[in-house]
């Protein structure tokens, strides 16, 4: 599994991993799927997602709290994104399904991204990054 969870006083703590940039950002977005609901089987819904920053962590963060707002505003259940960076630009497709109240009740409530700590860094040929989810 490309992400974990690490322990945290009050929060979600995941430390989330990728052979490239954007398996890395694959693995963050996939991280934070599996925290907000249990249950996401079928991408019948695709959002298209545009992003520039000044760097790769604002990008990450952005790209984050974009799958957030989505999330809630769409009422969209993620279950897969492929992304694409260029020069601290981003697009990508998430896909998922419409939120139902029967299948989707499990999961957090997820009320933010931390930029705490958002670091990302290079270890034996990996991109790591730690990131806090406020709940």
């Amino acid at each position: 599994m490309p992400f974990e969870e690490l322990n945290h006083t009050a929060d979600y703590l995941y430390r989330c991993s990728g052979g490239t940039i954007e398996e890395l950002f694959a693995s963050a977005a996939m991280a934070i799927f599996s925290l907000m609901f249990d249950e996401r089987e079928t991408d019948s819904v695709k959002i298209g997602i545009k992003l520039e920053a000044e760097d790769n962590e604002t990008l990450l963060y952005d790209l984050l709290s974009e799958l957030l707002f989505l999330s809630e505003v769409e009422r969209v259940v993620f279950s897969g994104i492929d992304i694409t960076i260029h020069d601290h630009s981003l697009e990508a497709v998430a896909s998922g399904e419409k939120f139902d109240m029967e299948r989707h009740r499990g999961g957090t409530e997820i009320k933010g991204v931390s930029r705490y700590g958002t670091e990302i860094r290079q270890e034996d040929g990996k991109f790591l990054v730690d990131i806090i989810f406020d709940v």
